[in-house]
């Protein structure tokens, strides 16, 4: 008995403290505390697109079919021309459209060839460059004093005569190219053919060059005065290769620019010319001097008599002769 009773007392008291437990203050009666929605996350402020769609669609076919043309098992390309009239996407069978009012037609000027030459010119003076890397670099620091030791230069750029020659060849063709450039601007090109008037210009610098450098050989042989007429003549040349080297970025824009840039490269080459035969005559009279007593009126009187006059004399000749052919 002591037992039975002492169990059912114990489970009185267990059932008792279970009715009398009160519900958690700090959580309403009801509703979990955990399923607040989130402040921190906003709803999504993403517009929806309510744009059509602007990717091309599958046009409407009205032509369901359509005949090869005749001749199209001989000659494919008809096929080909036939296949791009009737595509869905292209208007190649639709007529031109007119200009704009005040557009122009677009009119190809034909400049591929100009292209062609002046590629082959980088690619020249690219593979001299590669093949004679240090006559290059002793000819631009003896062009622009950039070292004392002038005199042993000089001597090592004339005993390279093959790189010399190449280079004198590519003077004849970079400024030949020039010139026929500016007897374009000018309107002097009378025979009408670039290609003809291009070769006309090499063949009369090489012609003049060719006898410049006969006469100061023989006036130099004949008056005893070699080694002047040496240093004259290896200055002349020196600046003639720089020229030809320094008018590869003008002749680009002069062939295929327009307007201002036009305009403003043609300005500059003309002071790149005009400048180089300046800083030539200076070179050759302080060459010269160092040689012989030459008075500044005198070597101005030859400058005048040998550098200017013949350049005139040519330019009246070639006048005469294209106005002839035409």
């Amino acid at each position: 008995m002591k037992y039975w009773l002492v169990l059912f007392l114990s489970c009185f008291l267990i059932t008792g403290s279970i009715f009398a437990q009160q519900p958690d203050s700090l959580s309403p009666a009801g509703k979990d505390t955990l399923a607040v929605s989130d402040s921190l996350l906003p709803s999504d402020t993403i517009p929806v697109n309510t744009l059509a769609d602007s990717v091309s669609k599958k046009p409407v076919m009205t032509d369901s079919a359509w005949q090869m043309p005749v001749g199209s098992s001989e000659h494919p390309g008809i096929i080909t021309h036939a296949i791009l009239e009737h595509h869905p996407y292209f208007g190649f069978a639709a007529a031109l459209q007119p200009l704009p009012p005040g557009g122009q037609p677009r009119k190809a000027s034909g400049k591929e060839w100009i292209f062609y030459m002046l590629v082959l010119l980088l690619m020249v003076f690219g593979f001299l460059k590669m093949l004679f890397p240090k006559y290059f670099s002793d000819l631009f620091r003896l062009f622009f004093r950039t070292t004392i030791k002038q005199r042993q230069i000089k001597e090592q750029l004339m005993q390279t005569p093959l790189p010399s020659l190449m280079l004198n060849a590519f003077f004849v063709l970079s400024t030949g190219l020039y010139v026929s450039f500016m007897m374009v601007y000018f309107e002097l090109n009378t025979i009408g053919n670039f290609w003809l008037l291009l070769l006309y210009c090499c063949g009369g610098l090489s012609l003049m060059y060719f006898v410049k450098f006969a006469g100061l050989k023989i006036a130099g042989w004949l008056f005893n005065m070699e080694e002047a007429a040496d240093a004259y003549v290896f200055i002349v040349f020196v600046v003639n290769k720089m020229l030809g080297i320094l008018l590869l970025p003008f002749l680009v824009l002069i062939a295929f620019t327009v307007g201002r840039v036009y305009s403003a490269g043609l300005t500059l080459s003309w002071c790149l010319v005009g400048g180089l035969l300046l800083y030539r005559f200076i070179l050759t009279y302080s060459a010269v001097r160092n040689l012989v007593r030459v008075n500044p009126f005198h070597f101005i009187l030859y400058i005048a008599a040998f550098e200017i006059a013949p350049l005139l004399l040519i330019y009246k000749a070639l006048l005469l002769f294209f106005r002839i052919t035409a």
